[in-house]
């Protein structure tokens, strides 16, 4: 071509303001850092020293997720400043369900065209998750990728390495009688929105409009970023009689609660024992929702269950609520296969 023909710019990629948005995060990450950390961004790949971290014999755990298409209201509000938080929950919380301590985590960002404000807002709200959960941020990749992304479209996709010493994996010695522990949920999490949003179609509101469940507009409201169990289930595990961890995401309670059991063994789980927070009464209400589908779709307002020996359960319940977990008995493993339950949601 002559010096007047195309160039990766007309084409609608901006190499200039990849590489500026690498610059503006690098403080955001040099925050998260941590000990085992190595480098900073920028490189080819990055580092990680194990030994350094303090592990003898350590096995790693991996985990990825998305958030799923909350992130299509937080394109249509512009409030994007926290669905990076959602991001890392989604892997964080998944990998403490091994027994695994979250260490780094890589993000992945596809765009139609890079727009330096809200890219850089979305890879802080990352960077929090991050800090909050002692996981260090060490690396991703901006994608602009004009024609597969339309408008301020976007996608986001998280990668989280832990690890744990050999022999410390969970679940680990569940057994009949055991006690389940629930952790409150912030809300929706990111889970079930394809059906929160038709509920919302189906109600006439606009994401502008007040919440009819909580003070300010509804989308805000929705927007409510999920709950980072990371440190108070690590300190419960440490603490010892922890013999699984279950992360209530997409199928609710129903699906999986079995996934940290034994075959044999399934759960009962008294519905009386927590309320309903009101986000999930509107929804319900709004969308005609049978209780069973509310349960096998979202979390109800319990987004972490322990299930734990018997004989500490006290100890450990008073162990999470002193880390900032409000923490509500919610049943116990019992013989039989699959998830039953008693009373309703209230």
């Amino acid at each position: 071509m002559t010096q007047n023909g195309l160039t990766y710019a007309a084409a609608g990629v901006d190499i200039d303001a990849g590489n500026a948005l690498v610059e503006r995060i690098k403080p955001a990450a040099k925050r998260t850092q941590r000990s085992g950390t190595m480098a900073g961004l920028g490189g080819f790949g990055a580092l990680f020293d194990l030994k350094a971290a303090g592990y003898d014999d350590p096995i790693l755990v991996a985990a990825t997720d998305g958030v799923g298409t909350k992130l299509r209201i937080a394109i249509d509000t512009g409030n994007v400043d926290t669905i990076g938080i959602d991001l890392v929950a989604m892997c964080v919380n998944d990998l403490v369900c091994q027994g695994a301590e979250p260490l780094f985590f890589l993000d992945y960002f596809a765009t139609g065209k890079l727009e330096l404000e809200a890219a850089t807002r979305i890879i802080e709200g990352i960077a929090a998750g991050c800090a909050a959960s002692g996981c260090a941020l060490i690396g991703g990749e901006t994608a602009e990728m004009p024609g597969m992304y339309h408008g301020g479209d976007f996608d986001l996709a998280g990668f989280a390495v832990g690890a744990m010493e050999r022999g410390a994996d969970l679940p680990a010695g569940v057994a009949a009688g055991d006690v389940l522990l629930g952790l409150a949920s912030n809300g929706v999490h990111s889970n079930g929105y394809s059906l929160v949003r038709r509920v919302v179609e189906a109600s006439g509101l606009a994401w502008h409009d007040a919440a009819p469940f909580a003070d300010g507009p509804l989308g805000a409201a929705l927007l409510t970023p999920t709950r980072l169990y990371v440190k108070p289930a690590l300190a419960a595990v440490r603490a010892g009689g922890v013999h699984a961890l279950a992360h209530i995401t997409g199928g609710g309670l129903t699906e999986n609660l079995p996934r940290v059991l034994p075959d044999d063994l399934g759960c009962e789980i008294e519905l009386s024992s927590w309320a309903l927070p009101p986000v999930f009464g509107w929804l319900r209400d709004a969308g005609g929702m049978a209780e069973a589908e509310m349960l096998k779709t979202f979390n109800a307002g319990i987004g972490m269950v322990l299930v734990v020996a018997a004989d500490r359960a006290d100890a450990l319940a008073d162990l999470l609520v002193a880390e900032g977990e409000t923490v509500h008995r919610i049943g116990r493993v019992a013989t039989g296969a699959g998830v039953r339950y008693t009373g309703a949601l209230a």
